[in-house]
């Protein structure tokens, strides 16, 4: 019976066939252990706190039309502390290397040859998060006191108690107490509204004195500034430290209070109002007792410090919430800005940053440098966005 079978043409034809198939699988499968993963569209995983669906560079909205060469300099500054990450120390080798900075078709190459997008999902499976705008605002002030500038910046608190808790409760790491002494008590430090009063705590503590006492408040809320001296210089107030108490929103405690109409709060609209009612601007700010410390650079042209500890990039930095995004990732944002006609805003982005107000699963504030119009888009910047998470490939 067997002989009958190899006699069939048939059957000879289907063994010569297995036989040169089997070596030839063998031969890719090991080809395919020194390859990459492929991307597999649709493919979903956990990325920190969140998920992400593993995408085609094709299905990334807005990316061929985005300039990542403009984010080079924003790589090379996330470099300087992801080249220590098993995944990034590769790809900042790879890129601090170049004899030069690539061009726009390389840069892009670059970029797709060394990490995956993913489309990142909320821990409740929504895919759609919320944006907002800062930036760096311009002050006038002076190294001295006098009937103008009479409104202080503070340096960090000499008697501010920074307390780190993950040693006992490691579930609490990143978490950091502000306190004071009070005897043989640690209680919380002080609040804005005991902080700015005639005779301050922090008295004797002050680096600067400016002309407006708002412009001290939203330089706290942006978090960074730059500070025009009477000579003409310009220097730098990056945040220092913070006082431990909770942010809270003043455009909520306007709507709370009946004074502006939900959906209408922006920079603009608040700064008009605390111009306008003067007997009232200390009680609303009180309301946020948050408050922010300084300390002075003297080289602006770099950009303001983020909390990754390098200088941001505008457009090209964005702040997040560290518990769901991971500081240091790269993402690209698909948004719009908030100008009148809406045009698209996306763009490759750095987490660099973060902020009292960005809490949330897709929640960011997308950094847009300094000047009139980086002041514009960051008063009125509310925009839906859907995140991306550029996630950096193993090595060949």
């Amino acid at each position: 019976m067997y002989r009958d079978y190899f006699q069939n043409r048939s059957f000879r034809f289907i063994l010569l066939f297995l036989l040169f198939l089997l070596p030839l699988s063998l031969w890719l499968r090991n080809c395919h252990k020194d390859r990459p993963p492929a991307v597999t569209p649709g493919l979903r995983e956990p990325i920190g706190a969140l998920s992400g669906e593993m995408l085609d560079w094709a299905d990334l909205p807005g990316w061929n039309r985005d300039r990542q060469q403009e984010a080079w300099p924003a790589l090379l500054k996330n470099c300087r502390v992801m080249h220590k990450k098993p995944l990034w120390g590769r790809i900042c080798q790879q890129a601090e290397t170049l004899p030069a900075p690539p061009d726009q078709a390389g840069a892009r190459r670059f970029f797709e040859e060394n990490f995956t997008p993913y489309r990142l999902f909320s821990q409740e499976g929504r895919d759609q998060g919320f944006m907002t705008g800062y930036y760096e605002p311009l002050l006038m002030g002076s190294y001295t006191r006098d009937e103008r500038f009479k409104y202080p910046l503070y340096g960090p608190p000499r008697d501010m108690l920074t307390v780190e808790l993950d040693s006992l409760f490691p579930e609490l790491k990143g978490k950091r107490v502000r306190g004071r002494l009070d005897g043989n008590r640690v209680i919380p430090y002080y609040s804005r509204a005991e902080i700015e009063v005639p005779d301050s705590p922090l008295a004797g503590q002050e680096i600067l004195w400016v002309d407006d006492h708002a412009a001290t408040f939203f330089l706290q809320v942006q978090g960074s500034g730059r500070v025009q001296l009477p000579d003409g210089k310009v220097i730098g107030a990056g945040y220092a430290n913070q006082n431990g108490q909770p942010y809270v929103a003043i455009g909520k405690t306007l709507m709370d209070w009946g004074e502006v109409e939900p959906g209408k709060v922006n920079l603009f609209v608040l700064r008009e109002w605390l111009k306008n009612h003067p007997d009232r601007a200390q009680a609303l700010m009180n309301t946020n007792p948050s408050y922010v410390f300084f300390s002075l650079r003297e080289n602006v042209e770099d950009g303001p410090t983020g909390s990754l500890n390098v200088p941001l990039t505008a457009e090209r930095s964005i702040a997040i919430d560290r518990k769901a995004i991971e500081l240091g990732s790269l993402l690209f944002v698909d948004s719009r800005y908030p100008a009148g006609d809406k045009a698209p805003l996306q763009k490759l982005v750095f987490a660099q940053d973060t902020g009292g107000a960005i809490r949330g699963d897709l929640r960011a504030d997308f950094f847009f440098g300094t000047g009139e119009q980086a002041e514009k888009w960051a008063g009125t910047m509310k925009q839906d966005t859907h995140f991306y998470f550029l996630k950096p490939k193993p090595a060949s």
